[in-house]
């Protein structure tokens, strides 16, 4: 499955309540071969004027093609090429 950027997911918090949200962007970073996917809260996204949080996850394809997996980023040096990517893709949209 590719994501599109219209795409919304469904994501559970850490006491399994499902959050909303709409897919920003997904890329792949050659440095360290992962892909990446960038989402922000549907409900946040509601009101243009305020600033929104937007959330980067790794991402893995299942084999099932409809399903993928989501991975917190936890290091700084891939924290670092997230943001940079993110930065780009967001100058290169607006």
């Amino acid at each position: 499955m590719s994501l599109s950027e219209e795409e919304r997911i469904i994501i559970p918090d850490e006491n399994g309540e499902e959050h909303l949200f709409e897919v920003l962007f997904t890329f792949d970073v050659e440095e360290n071969n992962a892909s990446y996917i960038a989402v922000v809260p549907v409900e946040q996204g509601e009101d243009e004027e305020e600033e929104q949080e937007v959330f980067a996850f790794r991402y893995e394809e299942q084999e099932n093609e409809d399903d993928f997996a989501l991975f917190q980023i936890e290091t700084d040096e891939e924290w670092d090429l997230v943001e940079e990517m993110l930065n780009t893709l967001i100058d290169e949209k607006y």
